[in-house]
């Protein structure tokens, strides 16, 4: 067992990051529900980093999951912008 008396904050925030990237690795594919969830994510897990934690891989894997589906949210976005503004979208 850790002992906890001595670590303060980050672990919440790390879980909550870890959990957001997971949930961002299905909602990318609606850019307006990614880019939110991605975006907290990112902050949370970069928040979650600058403070000494015992779920710091955590932080970490949360990080790298809301970069990469917040670029591929970006992408998604973005292709589905081009597509309806040339007509090609069909719905």
């Amino acid at each position: 067992m850790h002992d906890m008396s001595n670590q303060k904050g980050g672990g919440g925030k790390s879980i909550a990051a870890f959990v957001l990237g997971v949930i961002g690795v299905v909602a990318w594919c609606i850019p307006l529900i990614g880019l939110p969830i991605t975006l907290t994510g990112l902050v949370l897990g970069i928040v979650s980093l600058n403070k000494p934690s015992p779920n710091r891989s955590f932080g970490i894997a949360g990080v790298v999951l809301n970069a990469v589906f917040l670029i591929l949210t970006i992408v998604n976005s973005a292709i589905g912008a081009y597509l309806g503004a040339t007509g090609q979208l069909d719905f």
